[in-house]
């Protein structure tokens, strides 16, 4: 017969021995970086996540909302100068990136090789990148300049500079027609990149435009700015604003649409804000890096999250699941019945 102090050790051991459940959470936990992260995007198909940061390093890390599943699964360090923006193709197969260093990046995603190099893509750091198609790339520098590229060459077929400060951010319409370009000179550039030329900037606004979009089934193009307004352009009306609005916040740095009508914009005083557009409202929060400016967010492919990178060397993860059920009431609407997921 064993003594007590035997099967009091016994039970232990047993009681060590059975495997912990895992504990599944909301939302991916954090993920800590060795440096400030300035882009981050998400794999079109995967639960992996991609980060450029100021030291010129690249990562890709697969998330799970299982504790202690996030995992880093390569990191490359091809660039000599901090990168500004990384973005999946269409496949997920090739990670896209550009830097201060005036350099464009293509690696193999799986394994982190880098297969294709610009080195002098630019003459000034490129801070904005857009992924046309396959073969397709726009790239916008410091100076203003746009290119657009034709990767199966590796040479671009339009360079134009019609800013006088620095390219934001770069978008396309759903026919691959009109480009549009985001400046720090505060206007927007329209550019017809069938045509292969220029067509127009629009009005000066107040501050830098930071960022730009299009909403409500291609019919508004939406701009955030340093003053933390939001630029509303009907489409074919992009030589004035049709409307803006104040997000109550230092600055509109980026924004990511979440529906036709919902977007969600970071600011450089950390917090990340639901807005919708037209009706104009702030919805409320969604998430913060506290004290922290916020360089980038992104929307992951089945809308369940939306991450964040900030000055705190932070990526977060939001769940924004809920956004698409989201109906804002407009003015007229005020005293109809409405849902819980309604807003008025």
């Amino acid at each position: 017969m064993a003594s007590p102090i035997e099967h009091e050790d016994s039970c232990e051991q047993e009681a060590a021995e059975e495997p912990k459940t895992p504990k599944i959470r909301d939302t991916p936990e954090d993920i800590k970086l060795e440096a400030i992260a300035n882009t981050i995007a998400f794999h079109p198909s995967r639960d992996i996540l991609a980060a450029g940061d100021i030291d010129g390093d690249l990562y890709l890390f697969s998330y799970s909302c299982t504790e202690g599943e996030n995992r880093e699964l390569w990191s490359s360090g091809h660039h000599l100068k901090s990168c500004r923006k990384v973005l999946f193709s269409a496949d997920g197969q090739k990670l896209f990136s550009v830097s201060k260093d005036k350099a464009v990046h293509i690696l193999d995603a799986e394994a982190g090789k880098l297969l294709t190099r610009i080195p002098k893509a630019h003459n000034a750091p490129i801070n904005a990148l857009l992924l046309v198609d396959e073969n397709i790339v726009a790239t916008g520098d410091d100076e203003g300049t746009l290119k657009v590229w034709d990767m199966r060459r590796g040479t671009s077929f339009m360079d134009l500079k019609q800013h006088e400060d620095y390219i934001s951010d770069i978008t396309i319409d759903q026919n691959k027609r009109t480009l549009l370009t985001a400046s720090g000179d505060g206007t927007m550039g329209v550019f017809n990149i069938r045509r292969r030329r220029f067509e127009l900037l629009s009005e000066f606004q107040n501050g830098d435009l930071n960022s730009v979009c299009i909403m409500k089934r291609g019919r508004k193009v939406v701009c955030g700015s340093g003053e933390g307004k939001i630029y509303i352009f009907n489409w074919n009306g992009f030589g004035a604003t049709s409307d803006r609005f104040a997000v109550q916040a230092e600055s509109v740095d980026c924004i990511v649409p979440i529906t036709d009508s919902i977007l969600c914009a970071a600011s450089i005083d950390g917090v990340i804000r639901a807005v919708s557009v037209l009706p104009n409202r702030v919805l409320g929060s969604v998430g913060q890096h506290l004290g922290e400016s916020i360089e980038e967010i992104a929307r992951s492919r089945d809308t369940r999250f939306l991450a964040s990178c900030a000055h705190d060397q932070l990526i977060k993860f939001w769940d924004i699941s809920s956004l698409p059920d989201t109906r804002v009431k407009r003015p007229w609407q005020q005293h109809q019945p409405c849902d819980e997921n309604t807003i008025v």
